[in-house]
């Protein structure tokens, strides 16, 4: 079965022949019918994925949905032919693990099949996409913890998204079903309509060009300068979330940090309660990724479009087909 495996920074992201996995207790063996592919296996393959990687070699692919192949000898709770996704479980914070994650702790979705356990399964519901429920487990579960967890978004709050890649774009759409008034930020202003499309009142090459105060800033790029300056232009008692890695570091102005009584959270990925809330704003229709499917053997060139920033949306693969 050819598969795209991460051994070391220096082999990259390799694509190999390994045997077909077969499920043990409490897990389920999947037909892999739609793999996104995200900013942190760009990442890992960089070597930065010391903190998430519980082994290697690994197949790599954490966003993954498929159809149930085969069961371990105790699994009872699904069916074979059930469509399902497979959640990466980062709340309750304390319990979170990357052990139990797929494609960081086991093999993942870069392949034809994979294995995941029963515990960490969601039901798709009719009307969701194989290509929609894969991003929707990462991209936009994260998204929506970070909109409605961390940030707190209500209506007739005034938030502005930074950074309208894939995740960015979902955290608009997720604020403006909140009926907040929502501006969004990118340097890129080839974004700005697809921004607009998804819920944003106006869009801006910097939070300092936003018109009005702001309740919230969630910034989804993560490159230092944008949450030192969504401390700096976020009013008073306001909140600043930060999801988006893109430095390792940021200075922050800690005099209005304090003084403005600011709060200043990190987010990362979901709850499978969120992740099922994702899946369900889908199939009403009330949210829709944008989504384009690459080929798989085209796989590695791919996530070179994504080093370099040169993706709108969300990138999706199909290793069955």
């Amino acid at each position: 079965m050819k598969a795209y495996q991460f051994t070391s920074p220096e082999t990259g992201l390799e694509l190999v022949d390994i045997d077909a996995p077969c499920p043990g207790p409490g897990h389920v063996l999947i037909d892999v019918e739609a793999a996104g592919m995200c900013q942190s296996d760009v990442h890992i393959v960089n070597g930065h994925g010391d903190d998430w990687l519980r082994k290697r070699p690994i197949v790599l692919g954490h966003e993954v949905a498929g159809t149930i192949r085969g069961r371990g000898p105790d699994v009872t709770e699904v069916e074979i032919g059930d469509r399902v996704a497979v959640a990466l479980i980062s709340h309750p914070i304390e319990h979170a693990d990357f052990a139990h994650a797929i494609g960081l702790g086991f093999d993942g979705g870069y392949a034809r099949q994979t294995l995941a356990p029963v515990a960490n399964l969601v039901p798709i519901p009719a009307g969701v996409s194989f290509a929609q429920a894969a991003v929707a487990t990462d991209s936009i579960a994260t998204a929506y913890h970070a909109v409605i967890t961390e940030a707190a978004i209500e209506i007739g709050m005034t938030v502005a998204i930074v950074g309208l890649g894939g995740l960015g774009l979902n955290g608009v759409r997720i604020a403006a079903l909140q009926h907040a008034t929502v501006y969004g930020i990118d340097i890129d202003q080839t974004a700005f309509d697809d921004a607009r499309a998804q819920g944003a009142v106006d869009c801006f090459t910097t939070l300092d060009d936003v018109p009005v105060a702001l309740d919230a800033v969630i910034d989804f790029a993560g490159v230092g300068t944008t949450t030192a300056d969504a401390v700096t232009v976020v009013k008073p008692g306001g909140r600043v979330v930060l999801v988006g890695l893109g430095t390792p570091e940021a200075t922050i102005a800690t005099h209005q940090l304090v003084t403005k009584n600011i709060q200043l959270r990190g987010s990362i990925g979901a709850s499978i309660g969120e992740l099922e809330a994702v899946l369900a704003l889908i199939a009403e229709g009330n949210l829709t990724p944008v989504l384009e499917e690459v080929d798989f053997g085209d796989l590695r060139a791919a996530l070179a479009r994504l080093q370099d920033g040169a993706v709108r949306g969300r990138l999706v693969t199909r290793p069955h087909a």
